[in-house]
């Protein structure tokens, strides 16, 4: 049964929780101690830089800053790929004797079963894995997105094995990729005890059909300038709600909980979180707006953090989850679907329920009147000569020392 907040495919940003994220208050801050990278994803916002590997003595700096600045629950070490850092486990420690949980967000290519333990020990309490099918991968070169799911499961296997480690896994979607979000989520959900996190981010880029002339300051620049600029004429527009349509084909039922706004739009869904429950065997559904506020509210007055991450050990106890019944319409119908079951088959009740994610990013959007509409609350704010910036247009502040602005072009 669909809610009736989300018929007819329609979202209404509304209806759902808003994510109580901010700029000082956010759940999550993110580290890049690295630029150099071992692939070359398309559609990646960040120079490749051989040779880029920060000190940890300006990791600390800038650690120091996230806790000067930002009440934060996890840190994403980021890049590059962070696993190129030679110092990555000592990063990792720095990160955790901050006080703040360690995920790192990488391509997967640097890990081995001896640097994970390692990572363990350091504190790492999660990892990001970016897969897809534009990232011209030795070995997996093409592969579409569905095959791909073989080498996510070693990831993911891997992690399990080392035990208590959140599995992430994104993607960006390309307009010749939308088609395989359905079975990737399908995916994921036959995966739930091991995956904890499914995340689909939509390809931006500058390109030349786009009506504006860009600016540094005062002073225009050519867009080819830009390291996320595109020759050729792309598709760079879409938008979270087509992703929510494309995997109802599939999961009628698929109903977002939680949203981040966009900065100029109100009514842009930039991070669209999904909760559900279930086993390998089956989602029994979803978690709904109430309690997703009473998670986040719940962590915030507890430990004086808005909750990013939940490590294995968490996500595992589904069932805890139906508790919050009384105030969660959306999972006291899961709860509802789930009991129903164990009365065909009361073996079912010595299965763990599992919690799983399934996010939706839409970055920047250029709106008719030139204004960029980022994240409202962005949790992947950066440091840059000490102070946070949107880590996604870091290049600008590197190349011009301003952000670059987008006027609409005089006819």
């Amino acid at each position: 049964m669909i809610s009736s907040t989300h018929q007819n495919g329609v979202l209404d940003h509304r209806t759902l929780y808003r994510l109580p994220w901010s700029l000082p208050d956010n759940a999550i801050s993110w580290l890049e101690p690295t630029s150099a990278c071992n692939l070359a994803c398309d559609g990646c916002y960040r120079e490749n830089v051989a040779n880029s590997h920060k000190s940890i003595d300006v990791v600390r700096q800038e650690v120091e800053v996230f806790k000067r600045m930002r009440n934060a629950d996890g840190v994403s070490i980021a890049g590059g790929d962070p696993l190129m850092h030679p110092e990555i486990v000592e990063i990792v420690r720095v990160v955790k004797e901050a006080g703040m949980k360690a995920i790192i967000n990488t391509n997967g290519g640097g890990l081995t079963k001896d640097l994970l333990r390692d990572l363990k020990k350091a504190g790492v309490m999660g990892f990001t894995f970016h897969i897809d099918s534009k990232q011209g991968r030795p070995k997996w070169k093409d592969k579409n997105e569905l095959e791909l799911n073989e080498l996510r499961m070693q990831y993911a296997e891997m992690l399990a094995e080392a035990g208590n480690i959140s599995c992430a896994f994104n993607s960006t979607v390309y307009e010749d990729t939308l088609q395989y979000v359905p079975e990737m989520v399908d995916w994921a959900g036959k995966h739930i005890d091991i995956v904890q996190v499914m995340v689909f981010i939509l390809f931006r880029a500058a390109v030349p059909q786009l009506p504006f002339d860009w600016y540094a300051g005062g002073k225009k620049i050519p867009t080819d300038v830009l390291h996320y600029s595109e020759e050729g004429k792309r598709k760079i527009d879409l938008k979270a709600p087509e992703v929510v349509a494309k995997i109802r084909e599939k999961f009628p039922d698929f109903a977002p909980a939680a949203y981040l706004n966009g900065s100029e739009a109100a009514d842009t869904f930039k991070w669209l979180l999904t909760g559900r429950v279930g086993t390998r065997e089956r989602i029994y559904g979803y978690v709904g707006p109430k309690l997703l506020e009473a998670v986040q509210a719940g962590h915030h007055l507890l430990h004086g953090k808005y909750l990013a991450y939940a490590a294995p050990k968490w996500t595992s106890k589904g069932r805890s989850m139906m508790l919050l019944s009384p105030i969660d319409k959306e999972i006291r119908q899961t709860a509802g679907r789930y009991l129903r079951s164990t009365l065909t088959n009361p073996m079912r009740l010595f299965k763990k329920l599992h919690y799983q994610t399934v996010m939706i990013i839409q970055p920047v959007d250029f709106l008719p009147n030139g204004y960029q509409n980022m994240c409202d609350g962005c949790p992947d704010m950066t440091v840059w000569n000490g102070q946070l910036v949107w880590s996604c247009r870091l290049e600008e502040l590197k190349q011009f020392g301003t952000w670059v602005r987008t006027v609409p072009r005089e006819v």
